[in-house]
């Protein structure tokens, strides 16, 4: 056979060589092009923005949170104060079975189901990226115990918190008020203001009483920490510090012993109670039973506790001093005599006679006194004295609704007074223009008389009565109440001193004002309503008592105390101030369903005089039971529409 020789093409092979060897350099080429301008976009367009997540990796930004403002009483006694704990806290979203994550951290810290059932409450009503406490004041022991276990638990840690203390419990709670965790509705209102930023790190805000009407004052200013981490995360050096700024002190009029023997006096009644001073608007106490432990709030209130009080029939929540809703009763009287004698509807000398009952003209229907049978012969020193409903349902007629309205209005009943703590309520002084807007109706006759004895529509606070009276008590003068004395700042020095505020002057002939001024200072006298009361004491105080009727009587029927449930049973009001003749503290007391104001309330106002003006309450006081005669009840009605 033959052999077929190939013949390689030597320069062709050669040429496909080459164009292999090009074509691989010039993908080498791209490839290292490619490469150079990512580096270049990276390294050189990019620069600065890797190079600060580089710095956020080496470096953290914390905030400082600012230690909160103190609040003292006048005397200096602390009423809110701070202290360092140690809480374990969880972050949510980084634990993955929380249920069984709980049971064991159970096995290394103690776990209550009141801690869990908080803990759940608080979760719902925070952010699950957010560090919640599952457990408040760890023992040294329980630190140790969980840092030897803390790599079994991630998300879980123990923190150093500094948290609130109220010391003085249920005194003085209400106005006080409390700090609780912040909320989604707290951080939308911080947006609103433009003040979320200062409240990094922060966990707590005031949410009720000074504590959150002076949130501003007592929070401070957060300071922030540059701190270099590692790799793991571990702080290796503080590069920067800007220091947080302390919360303002708060130095309050309040008297905190006093508050206590307000308490002390009210006992387990139902009720509120204000003490001013009429000469400057200070407040010095200021009362509302029963109270609740400000300190269970803080860091969250367990389930058990918040059912306990917000389902209490008693509502020891609701601040009675600053919202309760109350007709005045008869101690809306002084004014009307004040409007009688200004107006010139009444003279000093005009009598009537009292025979039980007040009828309108060409009317059979009887507006009862509350005495049976009337007190005879009465004028305007002694309506006040014994509190002759009678003289007053006549009085009513003849001066009218619009001239009560828009001469008492200036003694601030039915409008706010403006005390600078939130949440307060206007109360309500009836005119025939409300109720148009309010009932869709028109103003009857039997409306005016029900007002002149301060029922009916009439509503006003605790606060307002003692505002009111006060400027009885100063003669006109209208000061503007307030709670906080003084503000003060450790670190500058700097105080502020709140000036008193005169609002307003009522104005009036001065013998009409001493006139009313003696009969509210023979109310405690023999022969006065408040006669017992002031039984003995060593000082003089003028005072008036009223009954606030709860529920209506039918016509014809009398008001039997003993008959009715205890809570439809009529409120007891008492206003006062002492001493009478150069006052320097004026009262408000309700007690709710506490029947007649001379029986219950006056008794508490006494306690209270005696511990201001003497330093002490006598046996006398304490011990004191009056004896009220059926026919000493008040026996009110309902109006008529005529």
């Amino acid at each position: 056979m033959k052999q077929t020789v190939e013949i390689r093409n030597h320069t062709l092979e050669m040429h496909k060589f080459h164009l292999r060897l090009a074509i691989s350099a010039g993908i080498v080429f791209l490839l290292f092009l490619a490469l150079f301008v990512r580096f270049f976009y990276l390294q050189v367009i990019k620069g600065d923005h890797y190079h600060t997540l580089a710095e956020a990796n080496r470096i953290s930004i914390s905030p400082l949170v600012p230690n909160r403002g103190i609040i003292f009483d006048r005397n200096g006694e602390i009423l809110a104060q701070n202290h360092s704990v140690y809480t374990l806290e969880i972050i949510p979203s980084q634990v993955s079975e929380l249920e069984s994550t709980l049971d064991k951290l159970a096995t290394v810290v103690t776990i209550t189901k009141k801690d869990r059932q908080r803990f759940k409450r608080l979760m719902n009503e925070s952010r699950r990226f957010k560090s919640i406490p599952i457990r408040k004041r760890l023992t040294d022991e329980e630190v140790a115990r969980f840092a030897a276990n803390r790599y079994r638990f991630p998300g879980i840690d123990i923190q150093a918190r500094v948290m609130r203390q109220y010391p003085y419990g249920e005194s003085a709670a209400h106005v006080v008020g409390y700090i609780g965790r912040i909320n989604d509705k707290d951080v939308e209102q911080l947006n609103s203001n433009n003040e979320f930023d200062n409240y990094r790190g922060s966990h707590y805000i005031g949410k009720i009483g000074i504590e959150q009407s002076y949130e501003r004052e007592l929070h401070g200013i957060t300071g922030f920490e540059e701190v270099e981490t590692d790799a793991a995360g571990r702080s290796i050096r503080v590069l920067s510090r800007t220091p947080p700024v302390p919360g303002n002190n708060l130095v309050l009029s309040l008297d905190v012993k006093l508050q206590q023997a307000a308490d002390k006096a009210f006992g387990d009644r139902r009720g509120a109670l204000v003490a001013m001073d009429p000469n400057n608007g200070e407040i010095l106490a200021f009362v509302s039973k029963p109270g609740f432990d400000a300190n269970l709030f803080i860091g969250g209130i367990d389930q058990e506790n918040w059912d306990l009080l917000n389902n209490s029939i008693d509502r020891p929540l609701n601040n009675r001093a600053l919202r309760g809703l109350y007709p005045p009763g008869s101690a809306f009287k002084p004014f009307m005599a004040l409007a009688a004698l200004e107006l010139k509807k009444r003279t000093p000398e005009y009598t009537l006679n009292d025979i039980g009952y007040f009828s309108l003209p060409g009317r059979k229907h009887r507006y009862r006194d509350w005495k049976v049978g009337g007190h005879g012969e009465v004028n305007l020193h002694k309506s006040l004295v014994v509190s002759c409903d009678t003289y007053y349902y006549g009085l009513a007629y003849d001066l009218g609704i619009e001239a009560i309205h828009n001469y008492i209005k200036q003694f601030g009943l039915g409008e706010k007074t403006g005390i600078d703590i939130l949440g307060e309520v206007s109360g309500l002084l009836p005119s025939p223009e409300w109720k148009m807007r309010r009932h869709k109706q028109q103003w009857y006759v039997g409306d005016t008389i029900s007002v002149g004895i301060g029922q009916g529509y009439n509503l006003t606070t605790p606060l307002q009565l003692a505002f009111s009276t006060s400027i009885l008590a100063n003669k006109g003068n209208a000061f503007q109440p307030f709670l906080v004395k003084r503000i003060t700042n450790d670190q500058t020095g700097l105080v502020q001193n709140k000036q008193k505020t005169l609002l307003y002057a009522v104005e009036h002939e001065p013998e009409n004002m001493a006139l009313v001024r003696r009969a509210l200072v023979d109310v405690t006298q023999p022969g006065g309503t408040a006669a017992n009361a002031a039984a003995g004491a060593a000082y003089t105080f003028a005072g008036k008592t009223g009954t606030s009727q709860v529920i209506g009587i039918k016509q014809g029927e009398r008001y039997k105390e003993d008959l009715i449930h205890e809570r439809h049973r009529d409120h007891a009001m008492f206003v006062a101030y002492a001493p009478a003749e150069n006052p320097k503290i004026v009262l408000a007391v309700i007690v709710e369903n506490g029947g007649h104001g001379g029986a219950t309330a006056a008794p508490i106002a006494r306690q209270v005089f005696d511990y201001f003006l003497l330093g002490e309450v006598s046996e006398t006081t304490t011990a004191k039971t009056l004896d009220i005669p059926e026919e000493h009840i008040h026996n009110h009605h309902e109006h008529d529409h005529l």
